[in-house]
Protein backbone atom coordinates (compact mmCIF):
# COMPACT_ATOMS: atom_id res chain seq x y z
CA UNK A 1 0.00 0.00 0.00
CA UNK A 2 1.26 3.45 -0.89
CA UNK A 3 1.80 5.85 1.97
CA UNK A 4 -1.32 7.71 3.01
CA UNK A 5 -1.17 11.49 3.11
CA UNK A 6 -3.25 14.42 4.30
CA UNK A 7 -6.18 14.84 1.94
CA UNK A 8 -6.47 11.14 1.09
CA UNK A 9 -9.73 9.32 1.76
CA UNK A 10 -9.26 7.16 4.87
CA UNK A 11 -9.38 3.47 3.94
CA UNK A 12 -12.57 1.73 5.10
CA UNK A 13 -12.32 -0.22 8.32
CA UNK A 14 -14.56 -3.00 9.49
CA UNK A 15 -13.10 -4.93 12.41
CA UNK A 16 -14.01 -6.50 15.75
CA UNK A 17 -13.49 -4.52 18.92
CA UNK A 18 -12.69 -5.89 22.37
CA UNK A 19 -16.32 -7.01 22.82
CA UNK A 20 -16.47 -8.89 19.52
CA UNK A 21 -18.67 -6.15 18.02
CA UNK A 22 -18.03 -5.07 14.45
CA UNK A 23 -16.88 -1.46 14.26
CA UNK A 24 -16.74 0.39 10.97
CA UNK A 25 -15.04 3.72 10.41
CA UNK A 26 -18.02 4.91 8.34
CA UNK A 27 -20.21 4.85 11.47
CA UNK A 28 -18.15 7.79 12.81
CA UNK A 29 -18.84 10.15 9.89
CA UNK A 30 -19.65 13.55 11.36
CA UNK A 31 -16.98 13.18 14.06
CA UNK A 32 -13.25 13.68 14.00
CA UNK A 33 -11.59 10.31 14.62
CA UNK A 34 -8.24 9.83 16.32
CA UNK A 35 -7.19 6.50 14.81
CA UNK A 36 -4.05 5.44 16.57
CA UNK A 37 -1.95 2.43 15.65
CA UNK A 38 0.26 0.89 18.30
CA UNK A 39 2.50 -2.20 18.38
CA UNK A 40 1.27 -4.29 21.33
CA UNK A 41 -1.08 -4.34 24.32
CA UNK A 42 0.51 -4.14 27.79
CA UNK A 43 3.92 -2.92 26.67
CA UNK A 44 5.36 0.19 28.33
CA UNK A 45 5.12 2.69 25.45
CA UNK A 46 1.73 1.45 24.29
CA UNK A 47 0.34 1.54 27.82
CA UNK A 48 1.61 5.11 28.30
CA UNK A 49 -0.04 6.22 25.05
CA UNK A 50 -3.35 4.46 25.80
CA UNK A 51 -3.47 5.90 29.32
CA UNK A 52 -2.82 9.39 27.96
CA UNK A 53 -5.82 9.03 25.66
CA UNK A 54 -7.81 7.59 28.61
CA UNK A 55 -6.93 10.49 30.89
CA UNK A 56 -7.97 13.02 28.24
CA UNK A 57 -10.82 11.02 26.70
CA UNK A 58 -13.77 13.03 27.99
CA UNK A 59 -12.28 16.36 26.96
CA UNK A 60 -11.44 14.93 23.50
CA UNK A 61 -15.04 13.71 23.12
CA UNK A 62 -16.24 17.16 24.24
CA UNK A 63 -14.09 18.63 21.45
CA UNK A 64 -15.77 16.38 18.86
CA UNK A 65 -13.23 13.56 18.65
CA UNK A 66 -13.67 9.80 18.90
CA UNK A 67 -10.63 7.69 19.87
CA UNK A 68 -10.00 4.28 18.30
CA UNK A 69 -6.88 2.20 18.89
CA UNK A 70 -5.69 -0.51 16.50
CA UNK A 71 -3.14 -3.28 17.01
CA UNK A 72 -2.69 -6.81 15.71
CA UNK A 73 -3.56 -8.21 19.15
CA UNK A 74 -6.66 -10.38 19.67
CA UNK A 75 -10.02 -9.33 21.11
CA UNK A 76 -9.10 -11.22 24.32
CA UNK A 77 -5.82 -9.34 24.63
CA UNK A 78 -7.68 -6.05 24.14
CA UNK A 79 -10.24 -7.06 26.80
CA UNK A 80 -7.47 -7.60 29.36
CA UNK A 81 -5.68 -4.37 28.38
CA UNK A 82 -8.90 -2.34 28.67
CA UNK A 83 -9.84 -3.95 31.96
CA UNK A 84 -6.39 -3.47 33.50
CA UNK A 85 -6.13 0.21 32.54
CA UNK A 86 -9.85 1.17 32.43
CA UNK A 87 -9.70 2.35 28.81
CA UNK A 88 -13.01 3.94 27.72
CA UNK A 89 -12.59 3.61 23.95
CA UNK A 90 -12.63 0.89 21.29
CA UNK A 91 -9.55 -1.15 20.51
CA UNK A 92 -9.78 -2.96 17.19
CA UNK A 93 -8.29 -6.42 16.71
CA UNK A 94 -6.39 -6.54 13.42
CA UNK A 95 -5.10 -10.10 13.66
CA UNK A 96 -5.07 -10.56 9.86
CA UNK A 97 -3.10 -7.29 9.51
CA UNK A 98 -5.53 -5.88 6.93
CA UNK A 99 -5.92 -2.48 8.60
CA UNK A 100 -2.21 -1.96 9.33
CA UNK A 101 -1.48 -2.83 5.70
CA UNK A 102 -4.28 -0.59 4.34
CA UNK A 103 -2.89 2.33 6.37
CA UNK A 104 0.74 1.58 5.47
CA UNK A 105 1.91 1.15 9.07
CA UNK A 106 2.98 -2.55 8.83
CA UNK A 107 6.69 -1.98 8.28
CA UNK A 108 10.09 -3.56 8.65
CA UNK A 109 11.59 -2.68 12.00
CA UNK A 110 15.07 -3.19 13.38
CA UNK A 111 15.89 -3.88 17.02
CA UNK A 112 19.40 -4.78 18.15
CA UNK A 113 20.29 -5.62 14.55
CA UNK A 114 17.35 -8.03 14.16
CA UNK A 115 14.88 -7.14 11.41
CA UNK A 116 11.21 -8.03 11.77
CA UNK A 117 7.79 -6.81 10.64
CA UNK A 118 5.73 -4.75 13.07
CA UNK A 119 3.36 -1.83 13.50
CA UNK A 120 4.81 1.67 13.22
CA UNK A 121 3.27 3.78 15.98
CA UNK A 122 1.26 6.30 13.97
CA UNK A 123 -1.80 8.46 14.60
CA UNK A 124 -4.22 9.47 11.85
CA UNK A 125 -6.77 12.20 12.46
CA UNK A 126 -9.71 11.66 10.15
CA UNK A 127 -12.11 14.54 9.61
CA UNK A 128 -15.90 14.50 9.72
CA UNK A 129 -16.11 13.54 6.01
CA UNK A 130 -13.72 10.58 6.29
CA UNK A 131 -10.65 12.32 4.88
CA UNK A 132 -7.22 12.18 6.50
CA UNK A 133 -6.70 15.60 8.09
CA UNK A 134 -3.38 14.92 9.87
CA UNK A 135 -0.78 12.16 10.23
CA UNK A 136 1.44 12.01 13.31
CA UNK A 137 4.44 9.76 12.70
CA UNK A 138 6.53 10.82 15.69
CA UNK A 139 4.07 10.07 18.47
CA UNK A 140 4.93 11.36 21.95
CA UNK A 141 3.39 8.60 24.08
CA UNK A 142 3.13 10.75 27.21
CA UNK A 143 1.50 13.63 25.33
CA UNK A 144 -0.38 11.89 22.50
CA UNK A 145 -3.67 13.71 23.07
CA UNK A 146 -1.90 17.08 23.34
CA UNK A 147 -0.19 16.41 19.99
CA UNK A 148 -3.65 16.06 18.46
CA UNK A 149 -4.95 19.22 20.18
CA UNK A 150 -1.93 21.22 19.04
CA UNK A 151 -2.92 20.54 15.42
CA UNK A 152 -6.25 22.29 16.03
CA UNK A 153 -5.02 25.40 17.84
CA UNK A 154 -5.74 28.55 15.89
Amino acid sequence: MAELNVGDKAPAIQAKNQKGETVSLSSFLGKKVILYFYPKDNTPGCTTEACNFRDNYQSLVDEGFEVIGVSIDSEQSHQKFISKFELPFNLLADEDQKIVNDYGVWVEKNMYGKKYMGTARTTFIIDEEGTIAHVIKKVDNKNASQQVRDLYKS
